[in-house]
């Protein structure tokens, strides 16, 4: 056969992949998702149907205030398509315009900047019309101490959203490698929690938890915890969307938040989970592109998900971007620790905390990666310093160590998962 090419989420334009002739690839993918054809009218339907007691009229009955929480820039949320309708339909029932709120979910990331903030919200009137803040976790003002949970962490959050009447979250629901899926709960926390809270959630006692993984939440640690804050805070609602590999609006909807969650989490999974027959020697995949790849830190999460599939020794090639280049200094002096001490004195050194170093838990993260197989990066936004300390092996060719892989295990069956941690593969 004649070799052609592939598109995988790399970046804002995505890289070409050539699938050479020799190859024998399996290309894993979610079956094709339906659409949302009529966007606008499903918007509608959802804030303002009579068949549910959610409705924007109802739940503002009483209240003079509305905080509304979004995902930082790491998200790919289509905000854009009912942030300003929700707004409108607050001020129409009665909130002032000056009395709502916008929180950046930022949890312990960097704050969204003016450019990003525009980019978030995807609406040029609700910009110049609505107070927009980030979130800071660090500051200890501006956070309440809500109570503890039974897993003993001290839960503090930000207190403009426990302040206000109004309890709005806005997130896009797919699979996360430790709290089984993203979105609704986990927009409060970590999202708009404190360093204190969200270092314990980071610790070993749920990172290394063996429910702690992709598209679960049974005995999940982490989803548990989240589950008694919300009951801490009392009523909170939800928008909760999915899209498919093409950004394209697959679900929406809008009420409790735990319920509704539950609802996206279940349309999700039937296409996010996809089964395979074997595994592979040879796995190539990415960090889902732009925004998610703009930091080798979130690119951990590429190179984790695909991990039941991949034979031991086997080699993981991914592919990201990095335009924002490693992360934070804090995961710099943890991967600097990694490169070190070498993966097995990092864990050891890290289990009986009760509290994580700041984003020392994306090593630990790796480092279930490192353990398993040999990981090669293709990224062209990383600078030589940086790469030292990424403790995988830096690629220039993806073709080509493709070929080389498939030489090593003398087999040409491989693994292509074009839109990387979204995908989740499964036995």
């Amino acid at each position: 056969m004649k070799d052609k090419k592939l598109n995988i989420l790399y970046g804002d334009k995505g890289y070409k992949l050539n699938l050479n002739s020799h190859w024998n690839p399996s290309i894993i993918r979610k079956p094709k998702m339906p659409i949302i054809s009529n966007v606008d009218k499903k918007i509608e339907k959802i804030f303002e149907s009579s068949e549910q007691s959610y409705n924007i009229e109802n739940i503002t009955k009483s209240a003079k205030s509305a905080c509304i929480l979004v995902c930082d820039i790491t998200r790919p949320v289509p905000n854009q398509i009912f942030i300003e309708t929700l707004i409108n339909k607050l001020i129409k029932y009665g909130i002032s315009k000056s009395k709502i709120l916008i929180l950046i979910a930022t949890g312990l990331h960097r704050p969204a900047t003016k450019s990003e903030i525009n980019q978030i919200i995807g609406s040029n009137w609700v910009v110049k019309n609505i107070n927009i803040k980030n979130h800071y976790a660090r500051d200890d003002n501006m956070h309440y101490k809500l109570g503890t949970t039974s897993k003993n962490n001290i839960i503090k959050l930000d207190k403009r959203f426990l302040q206000s009447d109004l309890k709005i979250v806005t997130g896009l629901v797919e699979p996360h490698f430790m709290a089984g899926y993203s979105g609704g709960r986990k927009v409060i926390a970590p999202g708009i929690a404190h360093a204190e809270t969200i270092t314990r959630f980071h610790s070993a006692l749920y990172m290394e938890n063996k429910y702690s993984k992709s598209c679960n939440l049974y005995k999940n640690p982490l989803h548990e915890d989240q589950l008694e804050i919300v009951k801490m805070i009392g009523e909170v609602y939800a928008v909760n969307c999915v899209i498919d590999e093409y950004r394209a609006l697959s679900f929406i909807n809008f009420g409790e938040i735990i319920n509704s969650h539950t609802e996206a989490v279940n349309f999700i999974s039937n296409f996010a989970k996809v089964k395979c027959t074997k595994k592979y020697n040879t796995i190539v995949t990415s960090s889902a592109g732009s925004p998610l790849d703009g930091t080798f830190y979130q690119t951990v999460k590429g190179m984790v998900t695909p991990l039941e599939v991949l034979e031991d020794n086997g080699d993981l090639i991914i592919m990201s971007q990095c335009s924002e280049g490693l992360g934070s200094e804090e995961f710099k002096k943890s991967q600097l620790k990694l490169i070190e001490i070498g993966p097995k004195k990092f864990i050891k050194s890290i289990m009986n905390k009760k509290n994580a170093n700041i984003d020392e838990w994306q090593t630990e993260m790796e480092i279930k990666s490192l353990i398993k197989g040999n990981i090669y990066l293709f990224s062209e936004g990383l600078s030589s310093n940086e790469k030292k300390l990424t403790g995988v092996n830096i690629i220039d060719n993806i073709e080509n160590t493709i070929n080389k892989s498939i030489k090593r295990h003398n087999n040409s069956n491989i693994a292509i998962i074009p839109e990387g941690p979204y995908v989740i593969p499964t036995l």
